[in-house]
């Protein structure tokens, strides 16, 4: 029994592979940190031009 868990513990054929998925997850949580960063700013900005726009006055003849 503990031959077999040596024997698992020594074997690297999946190594890359969780690698790869702690790099993809890694890259991943990035990218929704910028996105959620991103949205928040323009959202800021899309709401002050709102306000701008709307306070406005047309000049009608």
């Amino acid at each position: 029994m503990i031959g077999k868990l040596l024997r698992f513990l020594r074997r690297e054929e999946g190594a890359v592979t969780v690698d790869w998925v702690v790099l993809m997850t890694g890259i991943v949580g990035l990218g929704m940190a910028v996105g959620v960063t991103v949205s928040q700013g323009a959202a800021d900005h899309g709401r002050a031009i709102g306000d701008f726009i709307s306070s406005q006055e047309v000049a009608t003849y």
